[in-house]
């Protein structure tokens, strides 16, 4: 946790303006063209002589405008240059047209992994790495092109993930355009494995041994704290499920899995604090504790965040170190102007901006806050634990909003939950790092004590994101966080004077007489007598069957990640599944299977004949065994009863002669298991992904095919026959498909058949969760999930 500096009522200011101009040079410059940052720089470096005429005699004056000079004439020379040479270099020309190349590169930044969700034959998780890279030679198409640039490369994870920053390597791949307003100048899609590696510096082998033992140190942890704690410590997210990440995210506690200045004032106070027991001086203390700063910033990586919050932090210490008083102001804007003349592109990084504003909110606003609510009585703990996350809140709340596009409304409220727990971990995790490699006892005793701050941290993350309203939608990209900050600027106005006070309340209350009325006369959720839910998944599976009795339902499929079907079990109150379906083994279907048993029983897991693909079939069987249910097989024929519920085993009915050998993606969407419910609101079709082979068969082989309700086939893909369609005549059918997917669903032709049928049609991507109650009547949730994860 951010510790808050000393009430100071005398900031020194004077490198504020400088630090100010210097960013807003190259940011402009990144965003609309290297002539606005010369423009920028010249206007800072004229207003500087200016101030210096004037206030001869004022020496704060003179140190302020000496100061925007200097850094003026930076950003109309240097960094002005460095961003039109980046947007004027070959290889971007050369990316605009889509050309081969071979490259030289050294790696400049540990690789990042690119996460998807699971769909069809393909296992959820990362694969391909992101790594960025300084270039040495480069050829197009065989020719020699001449580039200073830094790229990116786009390469397959198992391959590309092991190297370390300062390897050099040869890529050869696609060139194309960078998508983002930084001094990157290409992106290289790479195929194949690097060429000719060459060694990594010692350091980084060292630090990646030290962040592969703390990863091999916490598989004596369950899953999700053992993903967590390497991403508290180190940064290192790798491990992290996508389940946890999102909710940290939901939450609004994402900046505790990036490095940050919290994680360096935690070590380096930990080091001096300990020096202080010790009674050393303040010399050999703060060149102790800038030796573990050096480390520590090797370990985690030069990440933006990273850099700014090691340069702020060796100022303070070089402060300590020559007996002054340290200011983090000061320290913060010297930062700010090293690392933005030394890489302008950190001007457009999202992290360095919620690094700096975050730092500026905890020095500037927390510290008058804490004090403010301790002269109206409240105790001094209280007050800075209410303080601290307010002030973060408030002032990164416009870069989240511009970074994520959404707000998260909980997040004040779940940093103070998860503050008293961030330091111990940190700590924890730190000594158990250093330590495992020579005395691994130790390390595991570590870990396991860092074990239930993690959980905590899951638990405090997971119940924030389930609170209603927890975030709202917010536009993205730096106009949303503009947007933002104006909101705030209005929130704070209005607390300052009465009459924006008043004119707000009007305007809150015209939006409260539109919006409320809309939530009041929607339906609770969820609604009584439900029958049927197509749980809002994204791209993917998952439907809830009730039976008689309260809190007791089947599940058919799972999703295609852990998460959004435990969050549509929950709203639903379904503690017990007598019997969860898989229709068949693809990665959409399956990929949620672990967290529909989270705080659930589960009489036995069914599938289908189908084995293939075979990662799947055993994953499935793995999460059978560790969960210790059954795992059993549904033929056609069979019949299935419950209290309030039937179920009917029409499909597979044609099955391959090898059902576990290798198969295709057509021939395991024709192996799902079809199912017909007998439900208190009529019969409900579950079809799985069948497509036209598997639908002719039902044709062929069930008389009646009829169904109040259904499942429509494949997310409504176009492999749908309209004679199928019109055997089932629903009355009600629902598509279950992701926002914003690459696939085309749900197709246009499928969707106008069910319409000429005169079906009611409903889609998780538009309505979200939906369910079917008495009558066939349809009630929907809203709120759908938004577009996938990429």
């Amino acid at each position: 946790m951010n510790t808050i500096p000393a009430p100071d009522t005398r900031q020194d200011m004077r490198l504020i303006p400088a630090a100010t101009a210097c960013w807003l040079a190259a940011l402009s410059g990144l965003l609309l063209g290297w002539w606005i940052a010369l423009a920028t720089g010249l206007a800072a470096a004229i207003l500087a002589v200016l101030i210096l005429w004037r206030a001869r005699r004022n020496p704060r004056a003179r140190d302020t405008a000496a100061a925007l000079l200097i850094l003026g004439l930076l950003a109309a020379g240097p960094i002005s240059w460095r961003i039109r040479d980046a947007q004027r270099d070959e290889l971007r020309t050369a990316a605009t047209e889509g050309r081969p190349a071979a490259l030289r590169v050294t790696i400049a930044e540990r690789p990042k992994p690119v996460r998807s969700a699971g769909y069809a034959d393909q296992q959820a998780g990362a694969r391909s790495v992101v790594l960025a890279a300084d270039v040495h030679t480069a050829s197009v198409d065989g020719q020699p092109v001449s580039t200073t640039g830094r790229i990116l490369l786009l390469a397959p994870v198992t391959q590309w993930a092991p190297l370390l920053p300062g390897q050099e390597v040869t890529a050869t791949g696609m060139l194309m355009p960078p998508r983002g307003a930084d001094l990157t100048v290409a992106v290289l899609s790479v195929r194949g494995p690097p060429a000719a590696p060459g060694l990594a510096p010692w350091w980084q082998q060292a630090a990646a041994q030290l962040r592969s033992g703390l990863h091999d140190l916490c598989q004596a942890l369950p899953d999700e704290p053992a993903g967590l704690l390497p991403g508290l410590v180190l940064g290192d997210t790798s491990a992290l499920s996508p389940r946890v990440e999102q909710e940290f995210v939901a939450a609004g506690l994402a900046h505790l899995t990036a490095v940050s200045g919290g994680n360096l004032a935690v070590v380096c106070g930990a080091v001096l604090l300990l020096l202080r027991l010790l009674r050393l001086g303040p010399r050999l203390s703060a060149t102790a504790a800038g030796a573990c700063l050096a480390g520590f910033l090797v370990l985690v990586g030069p990440e933006p965040s990273v850099l700014r919050a090691g340069v702020m932090a060796a100022v303070t210490l070089l402060a300590l170190a020559l007996g002054r008083r340290g200011s983090a102001l000061p320290a913060l804007a010297f930062a700010v102007c090293l690392l933005v003349v030394a890489d302008p592109a950190m001007a457009t990084d999202f992290g360095f901006a919620l690094s700096v504003c975050a730092t500026g909110g905890l020095v500037l606003l927390a510290p008058r806050w804490a004090d403010a609510l301790v002269r109206r009585g409240v105790p001094p703990g209280f007050a800075e634990g209410l303080a601290v996350p307010l002030a973060a809140f408030l002032v990164t709340a416009p870069v989240l909003a511009g970074m994520a596009g959404s707000v998260s409304l909980v997040s004040v409220l779940t940093n103070v939950l998860a503050a008293p727990v961030v330091a111990p971990a940190t700590v924890l995790g730190v000594l158990a790092t250093v330590t495992g490699p020579w005395w691994p006892g130790a390390g595991k005793v570590l870990v396991h004590l860092a074990d239930p701050e993690a959980r905590w941290l899951i638990t405090v993350a997971r119940h924030g994101a389930r609170a209603p309203g927890a975030v709202i939608a917010w536009p993205g990209g730096w106009l949303g966080g503009l947007l933002a900050a104006a909101v705030l600027v209005g929130l704070v106005l209005a607390v300052r004077h009465r009459r924006v006070r008043v004119l707000l309340a009007l305007l809150v209350a015209g939006a409260l007489l539109v919006f409320v009325p809309v939530r009041v006369l929607a339906p609770a959720w969820p609604p009584r007598n439900w029958a049927m839910v197509e749980c809002d998944v994204g791209q993917g599976d998952a439907v809830v069957l009730a039976t008689a009795d309260p809190g007791r339902a089947v599940v058919v499929d799972a999703g295609p990640e852990p998460g959004p079907v435990d969050e549509c079990l929950h709203r639903l109150a379904v503690d017990r599944i007598p019997l969860l379906v898989l229709s068949h083994l693809h990665a959409d279907h399956i990929g949620g299977l672990a967290s529909v048993f989270d705080g659930r029983t589960v009489g036995a897991i069914a599938v289908g004949p189908g084995r293939s693909p075979g990662w799947a079939w055993r994953q499935v069987a793995a999460e059978a065994a560790r969960q210790a249910v059954p795992l059993v097989e549904l033929n056609p024929g069979e019949r299935l009863d419950w209290p309030g519920l039937a179920l009917e085993v029409l499909g597979p009915r044609y099955v391959p002669a090898r059902a576990d050998g290798p198969q295709d993606g057509t021939t395991i969407n024709n192996s799902s298991v079809v199912l017909r419910a007998e439900t208190p609101a009529g019969h409900v079709l579950l079809t799985g992904d069948v497509e036209l082979a598997a639908q002719a068969d039902l044709l062929a082989d069930i008389g009646n095919l009829k169904a109040e309700v259904l499942k429509v086939p494949h997310h409504g893909s176009r492999y749908s026959l309209p004679s199928f369609l019109a055997a089932v005549a629903p009355r009600v059918a629902m598509v279950s498909v992701g926002a914003g997917n690459t696939y085309g669903h749900p197709s246009k032709s499928t969707m106008d058949t069910l319409v000429a049928l005169g079906a009611r049609v409903t889609r998780t991507d538009l309505d979200g969760d939906t369910a079917v109650i008495t009558g066939a009547a349809i009630v929907r949730r809203g709120e759908p999930r938004g577009p996938p994860r990429r």
